[in-house]
Formats: C-alpha cells, sequence, structure tokens
C-alpha cells in the first residue's frame, strides 16, 4: 500500500496520536509537576524570608539549600520517568506508536518542544548550580554546625559561643581550607548525619576526634608558633566558702615563652612547641590522661626516653602503643568547648560582679546546688531556683526580706552556669573532658611532669614549679576587691623638670 493510503501504518500512527493525549497527562508526572510547583512556591516564600530578615530560624537554610531542592530534583525526574511509563503502556494497545519520541524540527511543534527542552534545561542547571554553591557554604556555617545538629551538639555550640573563638567559624578549624579537606570531612560526617537520624550518637561525644586536620594546618593559621612570648602575668582570684565569700587573690608570673631557635634560645612553657624539640608520648587511654612513654629529641639530635616508674608494660605491649607527637591540642585539647567546674565558674562569676558577695555561703550555696546529680535539664533550674530561695528563706529571713533581688539575680546566674556547663541528657559535664591546660581541675601537666618519668640513665621529668610559672603575690582579705592598690611607678632618672609631660615626649622609639 503507497505512503499516504488510507490505513497505512502512518496514517493508523497520526489518528493514533491524534486521539491520545499528551504523554504529560498520567499520575506520575502529575506528581511530579505538583512536587516542583510546591518547591518553587515555598523556595520562594522562604528565600524572601531570609532575605528580608523576618525569618532567623536555622532550620530554613537545611530547607532552602537542602531540603527542598532535593525533592525537586526528585519531582523534575518523575516527570520523564511518567512520561516513559506512559508511552510503553499506550504501546501495548497501539504498537504502531514509535518506540522512542521523534521531535521534527521542520513542524513549528518540534521547534517549540525543542526550544522549551533547552531553555529548561539551562534554567534547572543554573537553579541547580546556585543550590549548590549555597548549600557548600550553608554547610560551613556555624549554624550548620551547631545549631541544626541541635541534641547532640548543643553542649560544644553553647561552650564555643562562651569561649575565646566565638567569632572563629567551626569549619576553621574542624576543616581548614581546601577541596581535599572539605571531602574528607564530609564523607566524614556521613556516618554522623546517619547517627543523628537515627539516634545511636555517643552520649557524651567522644573525644578527642582523631579525624581533624593536622594543628599545623589548622591553628598555626593564626597562631604563630615562634613568637617569643617571655613572662606573662596571671591574677587568679579565688573565693572561700565562708561565710564572707571570702576572696583570696594569686598574682603568678606564667613563663609562656616560645621563640625562634635561629635567633635565640627557645624556653618556657612553648619549649614544647616541637620548634627547637621534639616530644613524642604514648597514653593508655583515649583522653590522653595516662602517658607512660615520653620520648624527647633536642635541636642537637639527642634522644632521651622516660618510662614512668611502677607501670608495668612488656616490650610488645609498648610497641603496639600508638605514638603521638606532642603538639598545640596536646595541653590545649578544650579551646573552644570547656565545660567549667561549678568551683571556677562561680569564682569568676563573683570577679565579674553576677554574684553578690555579701549574701552569706552563697559560693558554698551555689556550688552545692550546681554539683547536685539531675535527670534532666529543665528539672535542674528548678531545683537550684528551690535550694537558694530554701536557705535564704529558712537561715538569713531577715537577709530574704531584704535582698530579694539579689538571691534572684543569684538565681539566674547560678542557672546560667549550670545550662552553659551541665548537660544531663548528653551526660556533659566538667568531668567527662578533662582540660589539661594547666593542673588544678585535671591532671593536665602533671601527666608527665609528675616526677615519676624516669629515663635510663636516672634523669626525672621535673615536678619543679617554677619551671612554669612563679608566684609574685598572694593576698586574702574579706575585702579584697576593693583593697588592692596599685604601687607608685618609680622612674629610673628624675623626672621632675618633666612632670606632667606624656611619656612619648621621650619614649620615640629612637634612643633617649
Amino acid at each position: 500500500m503507497a505512503r499516504g493510503e488510507p490505513n497505512s501504518p502512518e496514517d493508523r500512527e497520526g489518528e493514533a496520536a491524534q486521539r491520545l493525549p499528551s504523554l504529560i497527562h498520567n499520575r506520575i508526572s502529575l506528581t511530579g509537576e505538583v512536587i516542583v510547583a510546591l518547591v518553587v512556591i515555598n523556595l520562594f516564600f522562604l528565600f524572601l524570608l531570609s532575605v528580608l530578615g523576618i525569618q532567623q530560624n536555622p532550620y530554613v537554610g537545611v530547607l532552602v539549600y537542602l531540603t527542598f531542592p532535593l525533592f525537586g530534583l526528585i519531582g523534575l525526574l518523575l516527570i520523564p520517568i511518567g512520561m516513559l511509563h506512559e508511552r510503553r503502556r499506550r504501546r501495548k494497545w497501539f504498537p504502531e506508536i514509535p518506540r522512542y519520541p521523534q521531535i521534527d524540527l521542520n513542524a513549528p511543534t518540534g521547534r517549540r518542544a525543542l526550544t522549551a527542552i533547552i531553555g529548561f534545561s539551562l534554567f534547572f542547571l543554573g537553579a541547580t548550580t546556585l543550590a549548590s554553591y549555597q548549600a557548600y557554604h550553608f554547610t560551613d556555617t556555624v549554624t550548620f554546625c551547631g545549631a541544626v545538629c541541635h541534641t547532640p551538639m548543643k553542649p560544644e555550640y553553647t561552650a564555643y559561643q562562651d569561649s575565646p573563638h566565638a567569632r572563629v567559624s567551626c569549619v576553621s578549624c574542624h576543616v581548614g581550607p581546601g577541596a581535599a579537606w572539605y571531602v574528607r570531612s564530609k564523607l566524614t560526617g556521613a556516618y554522623q548525619v546517619y547517627a543523628v537520624l537515627f539516634d545511636v550518637y555517643p552520649k557524651p561525644i567522644t573525644t578527642p576526634i582523631t579525624s581533624l586536620r593536622p594543628v599545623r594546618q589548622a591553628c598555626e593559621q593564626c597562631h604563630w608558633p615562634k613568637k617569643f612570648y617571655g613572662g606573662q602575668l596571671k591574677v587568679f582570684t579565688h573565693f572561700a566558702y565562708d561565710q564572707n565569700n571570702t576572696p583570696m587573690q594569686i598574682q603568678m608570673l606564667i613563663k609562656t615563652g616560645g621563640g625562634n631557635p635561629e635567633v635565640g634560645q627557645a624556653s618556657g612553657i612553648h619549649w614544647h612547641m616541637n620548634i627547637a624539640n621534639r616530644v613524642w608520648f604514648a597514653a593508655t587511654d583515649k583522653q590522653h590522661q595516662e602517658i607512660p612513654w615520653v620520648k624527647v629529641m633536642t635541636q642537637q639530635g639527642r634522644v632521651t626516653v622516660y618510662m614512668e616508674k611502677g607501670v608495668k608494660l612488656s616490650a610488645k605491649q609498648l610497641a603496639a602503643m600508638p605514638r603521638q607527637v606532642m603538639d598545640c591540642v596536646t595541653c590545649h585539647d578544650r579551646p573552644s568547648h570547656q565545660f567549667r567546674p561549678p568551683d571556677l565558674a562561680v569564682d569568676e562569676a563573683f570577679t565579674a560582679g553576677k554574684l553578690d558577695r555579701s549574701l552569706p555561703f552563697l559560693k558554698k550555696v551555689a556550688v552545692t546546688a550546681l554539683t547536685k546529680s539531675y535527670p534532666s535539664t529543665q528539672l535542674a533550674l528548678e531545683g537550684i531556683a528551690t535550694a537558694v530561695d530554701t536557705y535564704y528563706h529558712n537561715n538569713y529571713p531577715q537577709i530574704y526580706e531584704a535582698k530579694q533581688l539579689q538571691i534572684k539575680e543569684a538565681t539566674a546566674t547560678v542557672q546560667r552556669i549550670y545550662s552553659n556547663n551541665i548537660f544531663p541528657y548528653m551526660k556533659v559535664d566538667w568531668r567527662t573532658h578533662p582540660n589539661n591546660l594547666g593542673h588544678m581541675y585535671y591532671r593536665g601537666c602533671f601527666r608527665c611532669h609528675d616526677g615519676k618519668h624516669v629515663s635510663a640513665d636516672g634523669r626525672v621529668i621535673s615536678q619543679n614549679c617554677d619551671t612554669c610559672h612563679t608566684i609574685i603575690g598572694e593576698k586574702t582579705s574579706a575585702n579584697l576587691m576593693t583593697t588592692i592598690a596599685s604601687q607608685q611607678f618609680k622612674h629610673p632618672i628624675d623626672l621632675n623638670a618633666l612632670h606632667g609631660l606624656p611619656c612619648n615626649t621621650c619614649h620615640t622609639g629612637a634612643p633617649l
């Protein structure tokens, strides 16, 4: 039968095509269209709220840059999948329908279809690129790290906001610059996402984290190891557990030291920084609190190995223990996530004037309330309020009546200390994460400087306090905060003739 004659295959194909609606009219494709429409409407609405600053919820970023784009992609994929499924279904009834779609560029409908496909593809590519770029930046924000993974990371996020690094983004230390570590961190974080979704994360979060970028590539981007600091004055103020909350002040010269061995001898606490010396250690526990083995190599290449007396480890056990190179975080292991002991936190609140020392035994009451065990934060806050209020109501009724405001402020401060440092749900407090900077509340320096680490030739790692610091003043007084007076400065030369002139009159930086 010739082409174009009645009942030819071409005619039957055209008739079938005319009788049937467009392939897009099927449940799967229509579902995809509805999803895409909803995603576009919601994205526009949330993006508008974000631009106008109306909505500051951290989960908005998750919806705008991660969740909705993912659903949008699923919706877009459903449209062609539904069309292919519908075409396959129709071919069962009309075998004359071609297996694959045909686009005739000589026909206006074909050209319009191709133009629509190309235009939509370009739009989708641009939108996907923008969403991927924004998602990349959003996953690097402090909000994403601390507030999105809210339950497991709340202790770390809360402590971070009250740390010296509060203005440093999480990824600056945990990831650092470069694509390689970004990809590595996201791959490592994949299990963490699973752990959060299915509530299988450890409580508390295990430390130290072994997958972090090396310190020399993270901390040393800001901190200059070869900088010589010399001695630094630090004043420690403590308060007694007596009726007057008596303050005691210790003025101490911290021998920070440091220095570049090329221009001078490295000394002080920062002698350990592997500038002129290299130090290795082996620990028997994950938190590096028990260190029985230490190895030191000086700039001249002299190697000394120290073993803790009384520790019974075989040669095989020692060989199997992983060696750690001592670096910044060996001591500064909690640079941004410190959970303060109640005693220290209350002392700091007194020093800052947030607690009134005129309230009798306030330190004792506060620390006692903080160190009790509570099943939840809410019950802890209620228990603290009850403990403070009941103590002064029962023991000092006159003070209770006269200083209601001070008692309420003290209660609020103690509750804030609890909320910032103790998290019952995650089983986190000052005891779960040792801070090795110092040695007052944790072993810290005494992990090695305990007088028990001895070399084969009899040398001992010193425990001499003056090696790292010198006490230059100590005072206890009921009115310490108001009675400390500055000493009159005595200039080395007679300045009577220059009285009243500013210091920079002579001190210009040039020889006098």
